[in-house]
């Protein structure tokens, strides 16, 4: 019988890479947090109708979804984005506005597998409903700015657009509909098959054959209303106020149906791959509307975990954190003495392993190199019988005995010098 592995687009995240995810999301804890945003965990899967709002001209809808009838019939969805589930909650706990949130956690495409894109992905995000100042636009856009400088991304360029109002997309969609009509001939078929659907959706295209016809097409800017118009520049404004530096991208529209007004990519100029964007949001006025609840103002943004990290790698930041043990005990004497050193120590917060099975001298003091610790405590038969321990700091060739009894005292101490 041959050996399970794990299914194409997922993979095994393990130490100390692991720790390195946990650390990111406690990082995007501390700064979302600071602004007032609360924890919220929504369901993995979904009545596969809360995620057909992303718009019929979607791939996450035509072609990605993990959707599938469960055993009582109902028909569901693996969560592709988890913007409509926040959404969906609001419609259903109808909490008080503005509802400032922030989540964390996998979502599930079935896509190509490729660098920094996985089937089972992980983001973080922030989502607000309720509020339609443009000065919220520009706290969670400069919410996300701040995430990517403490984990000290220095090449990461922010892109900004508005798709104006309902009408105004409509009068746009309507204008370009007519204009991609008029060169047919040179987009891409994927293109054609789009613009029956949403014009819009093929300014995204990344084909090569489209770019031409693209770089030429009518923008938006030219049919805002002068309402939304208003809104972008005062988003623009207050940007500019915290000095937040972006570029107007008049062929930024994102890959969800649901926007509206302020889009925004974040963009990490030290990938070199094809696939560089890192994060994103935008507005979505409508989407609560569209899931059953009140007109409601909503706006936000996803940060892709995996593609943020091979950011930070491509510039050299952020590594995985240091380990947490500080001390290994490494004993000879049959191994009760190692246990009543790690709780001694573990109760007053020092971290410290141990070997088991009754392991040689060598063997442990190899485990004690490969845990990272800082100093290894050695007790062996001489050490027990005269009631004292060997400290050895792993980073010199010295080491001292101790009474004992002042073993927490040393190790508190070594603690100190290694700060």
């Amino acid at each position: 019988m041959s050996a399970f592995s794990t299914s194409p687009g997922t993979r095994d995240i393990l130490a100390p890479d692991a720790a390195r995810w946990r650390l990111f999301q406690e990082v995007f804890a501390d700064v979302v947090e600071q602004a007032g945003y609360g924890y919220m965990i929504p369901p993995m899967f979904e009545d596969l109708g809360v995620f057909l709002r992303l718009g019929e001209a979607t791939d996450v809808v035509t072609k990605e979804m993990y959707d599938f009838e469960d055993k009582g019939g109902r028909r569901v969805a693996l969560r592709p984005e988890q913007t409509a589930s926040v959404c969906r909650a609001f419609v259903q706990h109808r909490p008080t506005t503005p509802w400032k949130v922030w989540y964390a956690g996998p979502n599930f495409r079935y896509e190509k597998p490729q660098q920094g894109r996985y089937r089972q992905f992980d983001q973080v995000g922030i989502e607000v409903l309720g509020v339609e100042d443009p000065h919220l636009d520009a706290e969670v856009i400069a919410l996300a700015s701040q995430f990517y400088t403490r984990l000290g991304l220095t090449n990461v360029q922010l892109s900004i657009n508005s798709l104006g109002d309902a009408g105004d997309r409509q009068r746009f969609a309507d204008v370009l509909r007519i204009y991609f009509e008029s060169h047919i001939d040179r987009l891409s078929e994927e293109s054609r098959i789009t613009l029956t659907k949403n014009p819009l959706r093929v300014l995204d295209s990344k084909r090569r054959e489209d770019q031409a016809v693209i770089a030429d097409a009518p923008r938006i800017r030219d049919y805002l209303s002068a309402q939304a118009g208003e809104h972008f520049a005062a988003v623009l404004a207050a940007l500019d106020a915290q000095n937040i530096t972006y570029t107007i991208d008049d062929r930024l529209v994102r890959g969800l149906d649901y926007y509206r007004r302020t889009t925004f990519e974040f963009v990490s100029t030290a990938l070199t791959a094809a696939h560089t964007a890192i994060g994103g949001g935008g507005r979505y006025d409508g989407l609560v509307e569209e899931l059953g609840g009140p007109a409601t103002a909503g706006i936000g943004f996803a940060l892709g975990l995996d593609r943020t990290l091979l950011a930070c790698d491509a510039e050299n930041v952020f590594p995985a954190p240091a380990s947490r043990v500080f001390a290994f005990v490494v004993d000879t004497t049959g191994g009760l003495e190692a246990a009543k050193v790690c709780h001694e120590l573990r109760s007053v917060g020092i971290g410290v392993d141990r070997a088991f099975d009754g392991r040689s001298m060598k063997a442990q003091m190899k485990a004690a190199d490969r845990s990272g610790a800082m100093v290894s405590i050695i007790i062996g038969t001489n050490e027990l019988e005269a009631g004292q321990v060997l400290i050895r700091p792993m980073n010199s060739g010295e080491q001292y005995m101790v009474e004992r009894a002042q073993l927490l005292t040393a190790i508190r101490q070594e603690v100190i010098n290694f700060q």
